[in-house]
């Protein structure tokens, strides 16, 4: 990436070689030469929310930036740049989406996320350290830029507009006002869910803000629900991908005797599937995990894999995290151990099944979706 400092060698987060999507994109590289050009003082804390695959930081790093991210991948692939430019760790302190913010914000740097909750939530949560000196500068591609995007700023920092479109992306102003009588945070949102969907048949749900359907439950998940596996005795799950944790928690709820992994890389999944799971007293063990798949988990070492793989990474549609988590489950479960995944038909995860398997067999279907098992033999 070419910054006014330099030229920068990045990468995303695991480093694949069969990857081609890059670790920046013209609004990174837009944001970092309005700062340059127009002299934006990176003095006090700057602070980066949602900086995707640590381009930002790792330019900015001589300024000691704090970044804010929901994303472990994020995380790790900021340290791998930042020790790629030869930069100490340490230079940029990395918070979650879950931390407490920083008491006082001199800069504020936000890439636009795909979710607008996740936005709301964190500018919200950010609102009471920002000043009316601070810099608000926000970047996104066009397409991720909305009147509703422009809104929120608005409705919690202050007045705010937008620049001229350059190669497709777009910068956002915001002039922080020091009283806008911003709204209670209204994340975690909690609701019931339907009747008709087996175990968890009208218990409580918690969504964190950004994870995925977090006030309804998608369809996809429903689906799932309906047909998931029954008098398995399977001892250790593993609900990979977890979101809001209603997959694994109905295993657990159908039989507390299992012991359920929630596995996700966004913080906020987690922190969803742990209360959803507290929420619902349920007399089981579990263990809630932030991490890159199920990097960690012992080989041969699990019974049972539920998921409902995600197809896109930000805007890009991608089958690399699909293919990353049907190798992984192979790895880690145990002989006979099987894998169940549920994704819509136009995917094929039945032909990536039979490719890491060697084998997959259609246990449902409706028109939109499919429920696939893969067993390891």
């Amino acid at each position: 990436m070419t910054t006014p400092w330099g030229e920068l060698a990045l990468a995303r987060f695991p480093e694949d070689p069969r990857e081609r999507l890059r670790a920046w994109d013209a609004s990174d590289e837009y944001l970092l030469r309005h700062l340059a050009a127009e002299k934006v003082p990176l003095s006090g804390t700057v602070v980066v929310l949602g900086d995707r695959w640590g381009a930002l930081v790792t330019a900015l790093a001589a300024h000691g930036p704090v970044q804010i991210t929901d994303s472990f991948l994020a995380q790790e692939a900021t340290r791998a740049n930042l020790d790629r430019a030869g930069v100490e760790t340490g230079a940029v302190r990395l918070l979650t989406t879950q931390d407490p913010p920083p008491e006082r914000v001199d800069v504020l740097l936000v890439r636009v996320p795909k979710s607008l909750a996740l936005l709301e939530d964190q500018l919200l949560r950010l609102a009471p350290a920002v000043h009316e000196g601070t810099v608000v500068v926000g970047t996104g591609m066009v397409k991720e830029i909305h009147t509703s995007t422009l809104q929120l700023f608005e409705r919690i920092l202050g007045p705010t507009r937008t620049s001229l479109a350059e190669r497709k992306a777009r910068l956002i102003f915001c002039t922080p006002d020091a009283s806008p009588g911003r709204a209670a945070n209204p994340w975690p949102y909690s609701y019931a869910l339907p009747d008709g969907i087996g175990s968890v048949s009208g218990r409580t749900v918690v969504n964190h803000a950004g994870v995925f359907c977090a006030d309804r439950l998608d369809i996809g998940t429903r689906f799932f629900l309906q047909h998931l596996p029954t008098a398995l005795g399977a001892r250790r799950v593993v609900d990979l991908g977890c979101g809001n944790g209603v997959v694994g928690t109905a295993v657990a709820v159908a039989d507390p005797a299992a012991e359920v992994l929630f596995v996700d890389e966004s913080f906020q999944a987690v922190a969803s599937a742990e209360a959803t799971y507290k929420a619902n007293g349920v007399p089981g063990h579990a263990e809630f995990r932030v991490g890159d798949g199920l990097a960690g988990v012992p080989d041969g070492s699990v019974d049972l894999v539920l998921s409902n793989p995600p197809f896109h990474s930000h805007q890009a549609t991608t089958d690399m995290t699909a293919w990353r988590m049907f190798t992984g489950a192979r790895r880690v479960l145990r002989p006979g151990g099987e894998m169940w995944v549920v994704g819509n038909r136009h995917l094929g995860y039945h032909v990536k099944l039979r490719k890491v398997f060697g084998n997959s067999q259609l246990v449902a279907g409706d028109p939109k979706f499919v429920v696939l098992k893969a067993v390891k033999k």
